[in-house]
Protein backbone atom coordinates (compact mmCIF):
# COMPACT_ATOMS: atom_id res chain seq x y z
CA UNK A 1 0.00 0.00 0.00
CA UNK A 2 2.77 2.43 0.89
CA UNK A 3 4.46 1.76 -2.48
CA UNK A 4 1.33 2.81 -4.31
CA UNK A 5 1.06 5.99 -2.21
CA UNK A 6 4.75 6.74 -2.81
CA UNK A 7 4.31 6.22 -6.56
CA UNK A 8 1.33 8.59 -6.66
CA UNK A 9 3.27 11.19 -4.67
CA UNK A 10 6.24 10.94 -7.03
CA UNK A 11 3.96 11.29 -10.04
CA UNK A 12 2.26 14.35 -8.52
CA UNK A 13 5.68 15.93 -7.78
CA UNK A 14 6.72 15.35 -11.39
CA UNK A 15 3.55 17.00 -12.68
CA UNK A 16 4.09 20.05 -10.46
CA UNK A 17 7.79 20.26 -11.43
CA UNK A 18 6.97 20.15 -15.14
CA UNK A 19 4.53 22.99 -14.70
CA UNK A 20 1.17 21.76 -15.70
CA UNK A 21 -1.20 18.99 -16.44
CA UNK A 22 0.31 15.91 -18.01
CA UNK A 23 -0.92 14.72 -21.37
CA UNK A 24 -3.50 11.99 -20.93
CA UNK A 25 -2.23 8.63 -22.04
CA UNK A 26 -3.22 7.36 -25.48
CA UNK A 27 -6.17 5.00 -25.22
CA UNK A 28 -5.41 1.39 -25.94
CA UNK A 29 -6.70 0.21 -29.30
CA UNK A 30 -10.06 -1.51 -29.11
CA UNK A 31 -10.96 -4.70 -30.92
CA UNK A 32 -11.49 -3.81 -34.55
CA UNK A 33 -9.27 -0.70 -34.48
CA UNK A 34 -6.80 -0.54 -37.31
CA UNK A 35 -3.73 -0.58 -35.10
CA UNK A 36 -1.56 -2.47 -37.55
CA UNK A 37 -1.34 -5.50 -35.25
CA UNK A 38 -2.11 -8.91 -36.71
CA UNK A 39 -5.43 -10.34 -35.59
CA UNK A 40 -5.74 -13.90 -34.44
CA UNK A 41 -9.01 -15.64 -35.04
CA UNK A 42 -10.39 -18.01 -32.48
CA UNK A 43 -11.32 -20.92 -34.67
CA UNK A 44 -12.11 -24.50 -33.94
CA UNK A 45 -8.91 -26.15 -35.12
CA UNK A 46 -8.53 -29.86 -35.66
CA UNK A 47 -5.43 -31.78 -36.64
CA UNK A 48 -5.05 -35.16 -38.30
CA UNK A 49 -2.92 -37.96 -36.87
CA UNK A 50 0.15 -36.55 -38.65
CA UNK A 51 -0.30 -33.12 -37.04
CA UNK A 52 -1.55 -31.31 -40.18
CA UNK A 53 -4.46 -28.92 -39.73
CA UNK A 54 -7.70 -30.20 -41.29
CA UNK A 55 -10.01 -28.23 -43.56
CA UNK A 56 -13.72 -27.90 -42.72
CA UNK A 57 -14.77 -31.02 -44.65
CA UNK A 58 -12.06 -33.18 -43.09
CA UNK A 59 -12.84 -31.76 -39.64
CA UNK A 60 -16.56 -32.55 -40.09
CA UNK A 61 -15.72 -36.10 -41.15
CA UNK A 62 -13.37 -36.55 -38.17
CA UNK A 63 -16.07 -35.32 -35.77
CA UNK A 64 -18.61 -37.64 -37.42
CA UNK A 65 -16.28 -40.64 -36.95
CA UNK A 66 -15.55 -39.62 -33.35
CA UNK A 67 -19.29 -39.38 -32.63
CA UNK A 68 -19.86 -42.75 -34.28
CA UNK A 69 -17.12 -44.35 -32.16
CA UNK A 70 -18.53 -42.72 -29.03
CA UNK A 71 -22.06 -44.04 -29.56
CA UNK A 72 -21.30 -47.48 -31.05
CA UNK A 73 -22.49 -50.39 -28.87
CA UNK A 74 -20.17 -52.93 -27.28
CA UNK A 75 -21.28 -56.57 -27.39
CA UNK A 76 -20.78 -59.36 -24.86
CA UNK A 77 -20.77 -63.13 -24.86
CA UNK A 78 -23.60 -65.25 -23.50
CA UNK A 79 -23.95 -64.79 -19.74
CA UNK A 80 -20.74 -62.68 -19.74
CA UNK A 81 -19.73 -59.19 -18.75
CA UNK A 82 -16.03 -59.51 -19.52
CA UNK A 83 -14.77 -57.28 -22.30
CA UNK A 84 -13.46 -59.12 -25.35
CA UNK A 85 -10.77 -57.84 -27.75
CA UNK A 86 -13.10 -56.24 -30.31
CA UNK A 87 -14.87 -54.38 -27.51
CA UNK A 88 -11.52 -53.32 -26.00
CA UNK A 89 -10.48 -51.72 -29.29
CA UNK A 90 -13.75 -49.79 -29.51
CA UNK A 91 -13.62 -48.73 -25.85
CA UNK A 92 -10.06 -47.43 -26.33
CA UNK A 93 -11.28 -45.27 -29.22
CA UNK A 94 -14.14 -44.06 -27.01
CA UNK A 95 -11.64 -43.15 -24.27
CA UNK A 96 -9.51 -41.23 -26.79
CA UNK A 97 -12.53 -39.20 -27.92
CA UNK A 98 -13.64 -38.55 -24.33
CA UNK A 99 -10.18 -37.35 -23.29
CA UNK A 100 -10.18 -34.95 -26.28
CA UNK A 101 -13.72 -33.76 -25.41
CA UNK A 102 -13.84 -32.89 -21.68
CA UNK A 103 -17.42 -31.48 -21.65
CA UNK A 104 -18.89 -34.72 -23.03
CA UNK A 105 -20.78 -37.00 -20.66
CA UNK A 106 -22.12 -40.47 -21.43
CA UNK A 107 -24.81 -42.75 -20.15
CA UNK A 108 -23.78 -46.40 -20.48
CA UNK A 109 -26.83 -48.62 -20.79
CA UNK A 110 -26.46 -52.34 -20.06
CA UNK A 111 -28.68 -54.83 -21.89
CA UNK A 112 -29.24 -58.59 -21.91
CA UNK A 113 -31.07 -61.06 -24.11
CA UNK A 114 -34.38 -62.48 -22.94
CA UNK A 115 -32.99 -65.69 -21.48
CA UNK A 116 -32.91 -65.61 -17.68
CA UNK A 117 -35.13 -63.97 -15.10
CA UNK A 118 -35.92 -60.27 -15.18
CA UNK A 119 -33.88 -59.71 -12.01
CA UNK A 120 -30.92 -61.69 -13.33
CA UNK A 121 -30.91 -59.79 -16.64
CA UNK A 122 -31.12 -56.42 -14.87
CA UNK A 123 -28.10 -57.38 -12.76
CA UNK A 124 -26.23 -58.69 -15.81
CA UNK A 125 -26.97 -55.48 -17.74
CA UNK A 126 -25.63 -53.44 -14.82
CA UNK A 127 -22.45 -55.54 -14.68
CA UNK A 128 -21.94 -54.98 -18.42
CA UNK A 129 -22.42 -51.22 -18.15
CA UNK A 130 -20.14 -51.09 -15.11
CA UNK A 131 -17.44 -53.13 -16.89
CA UNK A 132 -17.50 -50.65 -19.80
CA UNK A 133 -17.34 -47.69 -17.40
CA UNK A 134 -14.44 -49.23 -15.48
CA UNK A 135 -12.55 -49.84 -18.71
CA UNK A 136 -12.97 -46.18 -19.72
CA UNK A 137 -11.89 -44.89 -16.31
CA UNK A 138 -8.78 -47.10 -16.49
CA UNK A 139 -7.93 -45.22 -19.69
CA UNK A 140 -8.15 -41.78 -18.09
CA UNK A 141 -11.83 -40.84 -18.34
CA UNK A 142 -13.24 -39.35 -15.13
CA UNK A 143 -15.93 -41.57 -13.62
CA UNK A 144 -18.05 -38.48 -12.88
CA UNK A 145 -18.62 -38.12 -16.65
CA UNK A 146 -20.07 -41.62 -16.96
CA UNK A 147 -23.49 -42.76 -15.74
CA UNK A 148 -24.46 -46.44 -15.74
CA UNK A 149 -27.96 -47.91 -15.98
CA UNK A 150 -29.39 -51.31 -16.78
CA UNK A 151 -32.37 -52.12 -18.93
CA UNK A 152 -31.92 -55.88 -18.69
CA UNK A 153 -33.99 -57.53 -21.41
CA UNK A 154 -36.55 -54.71 -21.67
CA UNK A 155 -35.13 -52.91 -24.73
CA UNK A 156 -33.96 -55.50 -27.25
CA UNK A 157 -32.01 -54.26 -30.27
CA UNK A 158 -33.41 -57.23 -32.21
CA UNK A 159 -36.80 -58.77 -31.38
CA UNK A 160 -35.84 -62.10 -32.94
CA UNK A 161 -35.58 -65.33 -30.95
CA UNK A 162 -32.50 -66.91 -32.44
CA UNK A 163 -28.82 -66.84 -31.50
CA UNK A 164 -28.02 -63.96 -33.89
CA UNK A 165 -30.74 -61.80 -32.29
CA UNK A 166 -29.63 -62.76 -28.79
CA UNK A 167 -26.03 -61.80 -29.66
CA UNK A 168 -27.16 -58.31 -30.82
CA UNK A 169 -29.12 -57.86 -27.58
CA UNK A 170 -26.17 -58.65 -25.26
CA UNK A 171 -24.66 -55.18 -25.28
CA UNK A 172 -23.80 -51.90 -23.65
CA UNK A 173 -25.05 -48.82 -25.48
CA UNK A 174 -23.62 -45.33 -25.12
CA UNK A 175 -25.71 -42.16 -25.18
CA UNK A 176 -24.24 -38.66 -25.07
CA UNK A 177 -26.03 -36.83 -22.25
CA UNK A 178 -24.05 -33.55 -22.31
CA UNK A 179 -21.56 -31.80 -24.51
CA UNK A 180 -22.58 -33.26 -27.87
CA UNK A 181 -21.50 -30.03 -29.55
CA UNK A 182 -18.04 -30.40 -27.96
CA UNK A 183 -17.15 -33.80 -29.43
CA UNK A 184 -13.62 -33.63 -30.81
CA UNK A 185 -11.54 -36.30 -32.50
CA UNK A 186 -8.40 -37.42 -30.67
CA UNK A 187 -5.46 -35.08 -31.26
CA UNK A 188 -7.58 -31.92 -31.32
CA UNK A 189 -6.35 -28.97 -29.29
Amino acid sequence: MWKKTLSLAAWAALVVACGGNPEPPEPLPQQGDDDGLPRTETTDRTFDAGGAEMDDAARSEAVRRATEDLTAPVHFGYDQFSIEQEARDLLRRKADVLRASPPVRLRIEGHADERGSIEYNLALGLRRATAARDFLTNFGVEASRLEVVSFGEEQPADPGRDEAAYARNRRAEFAVTAGSDAIRPPGSP
